[in-house]
């Protein structure tokens, strides 16, 4: 498995449309991913993060291959916010 983090700084006057337009994307979600979350800073409350986990490195340059713009970047270019992506390759994964 493959995660993706986005992370942006959004203004406050712009997190009630980042988590309204999120929620209605991740009912969705691409066949390629296992899980996403919408994250918000605990200690500075601008900083906003989409973590995604797909099935495999190719699924996700699959699903990159296949769209114009990824959904996570053009939900926070919305909000006026230009994301940073970092890849990481899951080694553990342990649920509850």
């Amino acid at each position: 498995m493959v995660t993706t983090v986005l992370e942006a700084t959004v203004a406050q006057e712009k997190w009630s449309l980042l988590e309204e337009t999120y929620r209605g994307e991740a009912t969705q979600l691409p066949p390629q991913m296992v899980s996403t979350s919408l994250l918000q800073g605990t200690k500075d409350r601008t900083i906003w993060q989409i973590v995604s986990v797909w099935k495999s490195r190719e699924a996700l340059e699959e699903m990159r291959s296949s769209e114009e713009i990824p959904a996570g970047i053009r939900m926070f270019r919305m909000t006026g916010a230009e994301p940073s992506l970092t890849v990481y390759d899951v080694l553990v994964s342990a649920t509850i």
